[in-house]
């Protein structure tokens, strides 16, 4: 096996890794109820009824956390309709100075439409870069994949998000309570941080009693 040989074998195993990656895997069959877990191969798509394809979880607000939050998600596993079809939704509510802590989605893109209100909305890119403004009524910003990002509602009412994702599992990793509320060494906390192990503590609680 000669050289030019190896290495077209090597381009070729590059170039066809880099065009093959993708997110959720295309559906084979044109919906899939699931009887059990979302995602699963196991349609039970001759019992399927229009209602399998109506979601009406996400017509009223949640109940705000302490944080002036609320979020419903929309996926498989309250919507039948959505199950590997490579999507999915999330409805956010802000209470007055309601906020989203910074948090990313591993596996998706996120638009977000502003159903009302005014919402101060960015993420920040690998190069420390920061993308924020406040968004009106009617506006839409995108969040791209894997990027940190936030959400503050800076108005003077309530206000409301839309949240659309290309993925059905996009996955949530809050940074507060992944850092803080997880069982990384607090030596490592307060070294990263410059806490004092009283301040961690205090921080530490407060998530947990959130």
């Amino acid at each position: 096996m000669g050289f030019p040989f190896v290495f077209l074998l090597v381009l070729s195993i590059q170039y066809n890794a880099y065009f093959i990656s993708g997110s959720d895997p295309d559906p084979i069959e044109d919906f899939c109820i699931s009887g059990t877990k979302p995602g699963y191969p196991s349609c039970m798509n001759t019992n399927a009824t229009v209602e399998d394809f109506v979601f009406t979880g996400i017509k009223v607000a949640g109940n705000l956390t302490n944080s002036g939050f609320s979020s419903k998600p929309v996926n498989g596993n309250v919507f039948p309709g959505l199950n590997t079809l490579g999507l999915s939704m999330v409805r956010a509510d802000f209470g007055v100075g309601g906020v989203n802590v910074p948090h990313y989605h591993p596996r998706a893109t996120e638009v977000a439409y502003v159903l009302e209100g005014s919402i101060y909305s960015g993420f920040v890119d690998s190069q420390g870069r920061i993308f924020a403004k406040v968004i009106e009524k009617g506006e839409v910003m995108v969040f791209p994949r894997g990027m940190l990002h936030f959400q503050m509602n800076v108005g003077e009412s309530d206000a409301a998000i839309l949240g659309s994702f290309d993925s059905q599992n996009p996955g949530l990793m809050r940074i507060p309570s992944t850092v803080f509320g997880s069982d990384i060494k607090e030596e490592l906390l307060q070294k990263a941080f410059g806490l004092s192990s009283r301040d961690l503590r205090k921080l530490k609680n407060k998530l947990s009693s959130s």
